[in-house]
């Protein structure tokens, strides 16, 4: 029986599909027309702040000023700029002189990246640690002594190491490992790591064998570290329907993708940098909201305003579309409901399967919209968030639709490509969003409603949770808490969303990364304290997971 189904299914999807009307064909060649431009090599993959990026902005721009939208981005244009902080990098004054000798950095010697800035110079004895002069720390015992130590954390070690080191007075360290075993140190421009009071050099092994290698001596020593946050600008581009309405309808989809890969978001497991073009992810999206734009401003819908928003920084975490609802450019207390397009171009010919979420954020969303449809076979998800930007506006009580054909094998790699787009499919689903639209049109101002939190996805599943939502925006150290699940441990015991989680138990959380690693080490019914920050204030609450 179900066989007949899908079969019936596919039958009229094709026939369908088989009598497009002249205006659909002209949708269809948009569309071929947009996600080819987007997803074409000269774009480089559209990573968030590079020039492929720029291409891409000024082609969305362009098809908005075609369209007729007003410009709602800075100054009078369609781009709002805003800043992604792009972890750490060591300035060019960054020195380090032993004798005579300038060592080479990045080859001879590099900062840790948590290092103080600073200058010095002094006269300091490798074998004799002394207050008010450089120390130097030789890795080799305490790798040894716990090669076979599953618990170990070497990191947590030279942090220790460190405080200890300017307690006593050290004005600087000096770490190198004579030790066969690795060490795996390097300068990681990602680490939030709490800043070091003294500047910490890594010193390669080559390099302490040439200038380092008689440990009875003293050595005359001048540094200057000098570490800096390493910045990039990311551009939403925004577009405006002023129908002088009481509401607004926001429509939106992301249309930065992953570059080569640098950000370590890609599922490549090449060795060998490639162009991620992210046709699906999200060329798709972002066509689809360009031809819904066109129908929308040349339709009668004339009961809400409609605000075109297509995001740059989802890829890094929400970047653009947070930013957007924290500095928006329209009255945000009008906002009626807002509607999200990612990855919505390789509907299955099979299935005919798309995911909608965000059902249970209105209750007219339950009321209207139903499993049974025409074309699509309906999966509803009812919470708000998600891995998308439709969740940066449900956090600020506005109900939301996520529309979404699938996940596929090339998800996030090099092979996500235009040719595999399904155009008749995608074209069908602008068709049923729009018809979302125009029954929302007499409808006024749709009633909001809380949902549960989506579990975040990922390669590693833990055995407890605290029932945050991290907010990767965050650049400071530990995690801050976007927002917190109703009925989870973080709401039980008083832990509220602006929160920034700093220590668990033992263990402290330097960023995201962090928190994932310390969760893994603890089990249900583990009882533990979670510190954390609220504004000046420092708080601990006792937990049990």
């Amino acid at each position: 029986m179900k066989h007949l189904l899908w079969l019936t299914l596919v039958i009229s999807f094709t026939a369908t599909a088989q009598k497009l009307k002249k205006a659909d064909k002209q949708v269809l060649s948009s569309l071929q027309a947009h996600i080819g431009f987007l997803a074409d090599d000269k774009l480089e993959g559209r990573r968030t702040g590079s020039a492929g990026e720029k291409l891409a902005y000024e082609y969305i721009s362009n098809q908005f000023q075609q369209i007729g939208l007003a410009a709602k981005g800075d100054n009078g244009t369609y781009i709002q700029a805003f800043e992604v902080n792009d972890g750490k990098q060591i300035d060019p004054v960054t020195a380090v002189t032993i004798g005579n000798a300038s060592l080479n950095p990045g080859t001879d010697f590099f900062p840790l990246a948590y290092s103080a800035n600073g200058k010095l110079s002094a006269t300091a004895a490798i074998a004799l640690p002394e207050g008010g002069t450089t120390w130097f720390w030789n890795l080799k015992e305490l790798l040894e002594e716990n090669k076979n130590n599953p618990h170990f954390d070497l990191e947590d070690a030279i942090a220790k190491k460190i405080v200890n080191a300017a307690s006593k007075g050290a004005t600087g360290l000096f770490i190198y490992n004579t030790s066969s075993i690795k060490d795996e140190l390097k300068f990681d421009p990602k680490s939030k790591a709490e800043k070091a009071k003294i500047p910490v050099i890594y010193i390669s092994k080559d390099a302490r064998e040439k200038y380092l290698k008689d440990e009875t001596a003293s050595y005359d020593i001048k540094l200057e570290v000098s570490i800096s946050e390493k910045k990039r600008t990311g551009h939403n581009v925004v577009g405006y329907i002023d129908n002088g309405a009481a509401t607004t309808v926001i429509l939106g989809a992301h249309f930065d993708h992953l570059g080569y890969g640098e950000d370590h978001n890609s599922l490549y497991t090449g060795s060998t940098p490639m162009i991620h073009n992210g046709a699906d992810d999200n060329a798709s999206g972002t066509a689809a909201l360009i031809e819904l734009a066109k129908q929308v401003k040349k339709s009668k819908l004339r009961n809400n305003n409609y605000l075109i928003i297509a995001f740059s920084g989802e890829e890094l975490g929400l970047f653009g579309s947070k930013y957007f609802t924290e500095h928006p450019t329209v009255d945000m207390s009008k906002a009626n409901y807002m509607i999200n397009m990612d990855m919505v171009g390789r509907l299955n010919d099979s299935t005919h399967g798309v995911t909608i979420g965000g059902y249970g954020t209105s209750p007219w969303w339950g009321q209207t919209l139903t499993a049974s449809d025409k074309y699509f076979k309906l999966n509803f998800d009812s919470s708000g968030t998600g891995p998308s930007d439709h969740t940066s506006f449900y956090r600020k009580d506005i109900p939301v639709l996520f529309f979404f054909t699938g996940a596929h094998s090339d998800y996030h790699k090099p092979s996500d490509d235009a040719d595999k787009i399904n155009y008749t499919g995608e074209l069908m689903l602008i068709r049923y969003i729009y018809n979302v639209i125009d029954k929302t049109n007499g409808k006024g101002k749709l009633t909001f409603t809380k949902t549960r939190e989506a579990q975040a996805q990922g390669k590693r599943s833990f055995g407890v949770s605290l029932g945050i939502m991290p907010d990767y925006t965050y650049s400071g150290t530990g995690v801050r808490a976007d927002g917190v699940s109703e009925g989870k441990l973080a709401q039980r015991v008083g832990i509220k969303a602006g929160d920034v989680i700093v220590q668990i138990g033992e263990h402290k959380v330097n960023d995201v990364q962090g928190y994932m690693q310390v969760l893994g080490k603890f089990n249900k019914g583990d009882a533990t304290k979670v510190k954390v920050k609220r504004g000046a204030e420092e708080l601990v609450f006792d937990i049990v997971f």
